[in-house]
């Protein structure tokens, strides 16, 4: 096996290394794999009792027919030679018959007994082991990796463990098992005849271990492949408004096909080599065929070698094992793309949790939203994630540094509404993100009812923040389930209240199933100011200590924020609120107002004082007091014209 490049997080793994995580991961199911093994060690044993049965049926044959003597047969079985020539071959024929009975029971029982194994539990169990870290990972973790990368890696290379544990382990202990058994009991009837058969077999561990570093990298190049094609899908079903709206679907459909055709000519140079390596394994294995011929045939007219019990059986268990060396070729097949889909589960498997509960965690059920930082500062270790639409809260990172938030400095008391102002990249959303600990401060400390977040427990903390995004998220599922996505466990007169104080109670009541209505993805069959009045129900549900609204109104019309701000007013009654705002009707309802710059506070105060002095508040009035003016102006000779 040869070595692997550096993983994204610098590390190098071996395959061998990766080869040992994976038999430490199939020990978990050892028990089921030694059932798995069992039923095959029965079967061996039939397969040979089978062939000797079968010889010495010959043999009795040759026997009644020309009078030759009967050989000694492994199994040590001997035939009363007072009895019937058809009994005896009744007789065996019976129990061949019941041996293949048997073994065709145990086969089933085995492919039923792999398919729970592996299909039911190992996918299942692995699956959801993926899915639980990638829920505990940062947001960083999701802004190097793209949304085609993670689904591949929970979909298909979860498949490829899967492979390894009953393509690749499983097999090949069978065959192991098969082969050392063969070749013992071939040994036993002729060592000389087996030697000469098997001479081959060095030569096929030769060509399987250069087949098998050829092909690894055009395996690793085929994931990153699909892994381009189904981000590419990915990105086109959500942006198929886009498209349209720019006639592009001629231009999407061909660079679809080009990656879908990448992937296509990729397979089949693969398939070719596999294609080519499989003929090559099967014409060694039919030189043992020549050979047991030619020097088997030999040593029976020379007595050397019984025919039946001798060169029959042996003919069927060298038969037997060159179909186990054939299936080297799925092994070592396997085995390429089981350590590339192993690699990155991984990947995600070993990723760090960068935020976890500190050892000593204390326990908040409910908190009374004192927020204070103390010179905080924040950074990404001298460089900035890339923006992506998993970065929610990450999405305005300036520093060229690295540090996005420097020496913050800011204390709001129970209940207070403070509003954040600044241009795209000053750390708005970032100090926002700070609270809930989607990120730990880098420098100070920040604490939360006189305690350092860092000591709170981590899921009593979010329970008391309740969230509303600039684009609210909302799941393919019915009004009620999203309201109470936060508080599954919440009544339906707690999700009516919510409602109510989101104004979203009305509109609810109009659609075709009322809360028991079943949105569309991401609510796309609401309204904005819809789906923002259910995001603020959500967040309220919670009755939380602390509101985050990240700039709420943003994307909507002003008869749509007009109806938002009255939720609003409802909604952070007598909760610590952090809202990002650039309209001054937002601002207003502050009981302050902090201006960032460049990761800095530059200025804070209540828009009253704000308003009087020269800097970059008094900036942005006077540009949506200039725009109001000239609105204003323009419907007035509208009106009358």
């Amino acid at each position: 096996m040869t070595e692997t490049p550096p993983t994204k997080s610098g590390s190098v793994q071996s395959n061998w290394t990766l080869v040992a995580r994976l038999f430490g991961f199939a020990w978990r199911y050892r028990l089921r794999c030694l059932g798995v093994l069992g039923i095959q060690l029965v079967l061996l044993t039939m397969g040979i009792f089978g062939l000797s049965f079968t010889g010495l049926g010959i043999d009795y044959i040759r026997h009644a027919v020309m009078h030759s003597p009967i050989s000694p047969n492994r199994l040590h079985l001997v035939l009363p030679e007072s009895w019937p020539r058809m009994r005896v071959l009744e007789l065996l024929a019976g129990m061949i018959l019941a041996l293949a009975v048997c073994r065709g029971v145990l086969n089933y029982v085995y492919s039923v007994s792999v398919n729970i194994l592996v299909q039911q539990k190992l996918v299942v169990d692995l699956r959801g082991e993926v899915y639980d870290k990638l829920q505990r990972l940062s947001f960083r973790f999701f802004d190097a990796n793209t949304t085609g990368s993670i689904i591949t890696r929970v979909t298909s290379d979860v498949q490829a463990v899967r492979l390894f544990v009953d393509q690749v382990l499983i097999q090949s202990l069978i065959m192991a098992i098969s082969l050392t058994v063969y070749v013992v009991y071939m040994a036993s009837l002729n060592l000389g005849l087996t030697l000469a058969c098997l001479a081959t077999t060095p030569v096929l561990v030769v060509i399987a271990y250069g087949f098998s570093s050829r092909v690894e990298p055009l395996y690793s190049h085929n994931r990153t492949l699909v892994e381009r094609m189904v981000q590419y899908l990915t990105e086109s079903v959500q942006g198929i408004a886009v498209t349209r709206g720019f006639g592009r679907e001629p231009e999407n459909r061909a660079a679809f096909d080009a990656a879908n055709r990448a992937v296509y000519d990729q397979q089949n140079g693969i398939f070719w080599r596999v294609s080519l390596f499989s003929p090559v394994v099967g014409l060694l294995t039919r030189v043992n065929t020549l050979v047991l011929l030619g020097y088997g045939g030999w040593l029976v007219v020379h007595g050397r070698l019984p025919f039946g019990a001798g060169l029959v059986v042996f003919s069927g268990l060298l038969d037997q094992f060159s179909g186990q060396v054939n299936n080297v070729v799925a092994v070592v097949n396997s085995v390429q793309q089981s350590l590339i889909g192993a690699r990155r589960v991984f990947e995600i498997l070993d990723a760090p949790i960068e935020v976890k509960n500190a050892p000593d965690a204390i326990s908040r059920r409910r908190l009374d939203g004192a927020v204070r930082f103390e010179h905080v500062s924040f950074g990404y270790d001298g460089s900035a994630p890339s923006a992506t639409l998993s970065s929610v809260l990450t999405s305005d990172p300036d520093g060229k540094d690295g540090v996005i938030l420097r020496d913050i400095d800011l204390e709001v008391k129970p209940g207070q509404c403070v509003a954040i102002l600044g241009a795209t990249g000053a750390g708005k959303s970032v100090l926002m993100g700070l609270i809930p600990r989607f990120h730990d401060v880098t420098g100070g400390r920040l604490l939360i009812d006189g305690i350092d977040v860092r000591r709170l427990d981590l899921d009593d903390l979010r329970r008391n923040i309740g969230l509303v995004f600039q684009e609210s998220f909302l799941f393919s599922n019915t009004v009620a389930a999203n309201i109470a996505f936060g508080h599954p466990k919440a009544t339906q007169e707690q999700i009516e209240k919510a409602a109510r104080i989101a104004a979203a109670h009305d509109f609810i009541m109009r659609l075709p199933q009322g809360y028991n209505t079943v949105l569309g993805e991401s609510g796309n069959s609401l309204s904005g100011g819809q789906r923002q009045r259910l995001a603020i129900a959500r967040a309220v549900l919670l009755e939380p200590a602390i509101l985050l609204l990240d700039d709420p109104t943003a994307a909507i019309d002003s008869e749509t924020e007009h109806e938002i701000f009255d939720a609003l007013d409802r909604a952070i009654t007598g909760r610590t609120t952090f809202i990002v705002a650039h309209r001054l009707s937002t601002l207003r309802r502050a009981d302050f107002i902090i201006v960032m710059d460049n990761g800095r506070i530059v200025q804070r105060g209540t828009h009253e004082e704000l308003i009087r002095v020269p800097g970059p508040y008094l900036h942005v009035a006077n540009l949506q007091l200039a725009d109001g003016r000239a609105l204003q102006s323009l419907g007035g000779k509208e009106g009358a014209a």
